[in-house]
């Protein structure tokens, strides 16, 4: 990794695999990192007013925020194949967690974040969740969850440039990534160690900048049709 421009970093989903790997790729670079997660903090997407209590007890400026939370397989139910398979209840989680949550975590960014400086706010998503890149269909819940919170990052990016010039916020598909979330789907696609991602993510970050903001990129830092 060459040399890192963020000295103050917040990773939330620090407990997943990605978001581990993250936490110790910025820490090796010698930023100041802070980290959320269910696991180590209490943190529940799900619950608003937990998502609320800790993020507000976060302290800015941070010039790099990255939301890795996320989940595929929720409550034992893995990807719909067909229609006959959508479930209200699996959607319903599928937003609360891919969606929803994101969403209130962006709220507090405006807050956590320079308005006078170059913050970079990256949301993991998946290429799934592009409308346009979609030629296998299946995967509804998963793949309208990524396509609703891809839609929430553009529309607060939009937000974000009126008070906060030279920051960016971006969606960012992470590629498939050797962890517990993807277990069960290893084989159909390329996979990398979440080390592998994380310096693949860290490198995309680094060239981020406002003209960038609003964009959904993948881990080669090109992008990705919504």
């Amino acid at each position: 990794m060459k040399e890192n421009r963020f000295q103050r970093v917040l990773i939330v989903g620090a407990s997943g695999g990605i978001g581990r790997a993250m936490v110790n790729q910025y820490r090796a670079s010698g930023a100041e990192v802070s980290s959320l997660s269910r696991r180590e903090d209490g943190f529940d997407l799900t619950a608003p007013a937990t998502v609320e209590a800790h993020l507000a007890a976060q302290t800015g400026p941070f010039d790099l925020v990255v939301v890795a939370t996320g989940a595929l397989e929720i409550d034992g139910k893995g990807p719909e194949k067909s229609l006959s398979h959508v479930n209200a209840d699996a959607l319903a989680r599928q937003f609360a967690i891919n969606a929803i949550g994101p969403a209130l975590i962006l709220r507090h960014v405006p807050r956590l974040m320079d308005r006078q400086g170059a913050g970079v706010c990256a949301v993991l998503s998946a290429r799934v969740g592009s409308i346009g890149d979609n030629r296998a269909g299946g995967w509804y819940g998963y793949r309208a969850a990524k396509a609703a919170v891809n839609q929430i990052v553009r529309t607060g990016a939009i937000e974000l440039a009126r008070s906060h010039k030279g920051a960016a916020l971006i969606a960012l598909h992470p590629g498939t990534v050797r962890t517990k979330f993807t277990e069960n789907y290893l084989g159909r696609h390329p996979a990398v160690a979440p080390e592998e991602a994380a310096a693949n993510i860290a490198r995309v970050l680094a060239g981020i900048g406002p003209a960038q903001t609003g964009q959904f990129f993948d881990w080669k830092g090109e992008p990705v049709p919504w």
